[in-house]
């Protein structure tokens, strides 16, 4: 694995837990660490569980004894980690958004597809698709229960950033990050609702806003944010605090999307709605085991009913605890891992590939291109 923060957190402890709770047709060794700083680097490894750390990715690539590269680190990285690991025939898992630019992930994705021919693998790190509520909700879409899909709103609301004081840092940074709200968390929304609607975003309508022009470029770093120094040396954000866009998908439904950083007292908001021509359901990640149904046919007593996913029979969570006891936002990494290692021990297509992720980063460009152009509609 290259990278040991936030993602790398989570990842090392799918990579560990996988295998103890599923079945897997292979057994995961997390064999080498990499990163630029030795002692960090060391610290982590023997908190995270890795067997050995390396301080160039590229050695993790010359070695014969990884089969597989889990890609941790920020977004203007992932293409050379990610060519290069395929080019040498390593299986790859990739972070969200794919890259920092259509064009990266166009690479990206001839890599994938050449490395495919020859029984090599990749996979990109949407892992909300992995809530079980959200494949329930996506189970109910392709059985037909909802009917035809006519609207869709998706929405990732936190607050990390509404502290004017918090510190730069690397998600600020487009050249490094790539975009800031729009590729951070709106990407998540924009896969999870093509995923779950079965149909991909065709254009776009979008405003794109930064709040906060300037942020100290110290402090205290705490969590995905923290506290800076009010009085001390400033530097520029480069990223949008704000993402807002219309849309209409291929099957002729229309969406609206909305991710921000700024939206005070939401941690993890991360919501789905779907509506047909038969029924609606509702999702939001900070009441994450519940999916809300509503189905018309209910009527004249309808109304939404909450579906506590925790039953043996819902998505993953058979393997998990009774029926009632909750999964937390760790274990859509370890359903991510098992969904992987399962595609190939079987010699399959892991999703979302490398092609899935790709459209998702023409919605992202395509998003940027109409804020940039007076919100003018623009095709993805």
């Amino acid at each position: 694995m290259v990278g040991y923060a936030f993602m790398g957190a989570a990842h090392s402890h799918a990579w560990r837990t996988a295998p103890r709770f599923f079945d897997l047709p292979l057994a995961p060794q997390m064999t080498a660490l990499a990163g630029r700083d030795a002692d960090r680097l060391n610290a982590a490894a023997a908190k995270l569980g890795w067997d050995s750390t390396e301080t160039d990715w590229r050695r993790l690539i010359e070695r014969d004894d990884i089969d597989l590269v889990d890609i941790c680190v920020p977004g203007n990285l992932h293409a050379e980690i990610a060519v290069a690991a395929l080019e040498a025939g390593k299986h790859v898992l990739c972070e969200k958004p794919l890259a920092n630019s259509v064009e990266e992930a166009e690479a990206m994705t001839a890599a994938a597809e050449a490395a495919k021919a020859k029984g090599v693998l990749a996979m990109c790190g949407f892992s909300y698709r992995r809530t079980p509520a959200l494949s329930l909700a996506k189970r109910l879409v392709d059985s037909g229960a909802l009917g035809e899909i006519r609207h869709v709103r998706a929405q990732y609301l936190q607050d990390w950033l509404t502290d004017e004081n918090a510190p730069l840092t690397w998600r600020l940074d487009k050249s490094k990050s790539g975009s800031g709200s729009l590729g951070d968390i709106g990407a998540h929304i924009i896969d999870a609702a093509q995923w779950i609607a079965g149909s991909d975003v065709t254009g776009v309508s979008a405003i794109l806003e930064t709040f906060v022009k300037e942020r100290p470029v110290g402090g205290d770093f705490v969590g995905l944010g923290g506290h800076g120094g009010a009085d001390g040396p400033k530097g520029p954000v480069t990223v949008d605090d704000a993402a807002v866009f219309t849309a209409r998908f291929a099957n002729n439904a229309v969406g609206v999307f909305e991710a921000t950083r700024f939206a005070l007292g939401r941690k993890n908001a991360m919501r789905v709605e779907l509506n047909g021509s038969k029924a609606s359901l509702a999702f939001d990640f900070e009441d994450m085991n519940s999916l809300w149904f509503y189905d018309a046919a209910d009527e004249p007593n309808a109304g939404f009913r909450k579906i506590q996913a925790t039953e043996p029979e819902h998505p993953y969570t058979g393997n998990w605890w009774p029926v009632g006891h909750g999964l937390g936002y760790e274990h859509g990494f370890t359903h991510q891992v098992v969904d992987l290692v399962n595609a190939i021990g079987a010699g399959e297509q892991p999703t979302p590939s490398f092609a899935d992720a790709l459209q998702v980063q023409k919605v992202l460009a395509a998003v940027e291109a109409s804020a940039a152009d007076e919100s003018r509609w623009t095709a993805v």
